[in-house]
């Protein structure tokens, strides 16, 4: 991706785009999920697990279906993995570290 190497070197994060319906592994194991940015206004909710899978862990964050453009700061820290549902075809990137 472009641009991820600057991301990496300013200690900022590591994007991770999603822009269908699904359920992603972000990562495995530990971590801070610094922010979501919604690139167009999401089509269905978008949820946030500490968990491998979303049928395994724990619900930390639910941003509601059609929720605005921006950049939505979290700071959420996950011990387990990041796990994001998106409940429809939304624009989103992800910043994890």
């Amino acid at each position: 991706m472009a641009g991820e190497g600057l991301i990496k070197r300013i200690g900022v994060g590591v994007p991770r785009r999603i822009t269908i319906a699904t359920t992603t592994l972000v990562k495995t194991g530990p971590g801070v999920l610094y922010r979501i940015i919604i690139g167009t206004t999401a089509a269905g909710a978008i949820t946030v697990y500490d968990a491998l899978t979303a049928a395994s862990g724990a619900e930390k964050v639910v941003l509601k279906a059609s929720i605005s453009e921006g950049s939505y700061a979290l700071g959420m820290v996950f011990q387990t993995g990041l796990t994001i549902v998106t409940g429809g075809a939304s624009d989103i990137t992800v910043i994890y570290g």
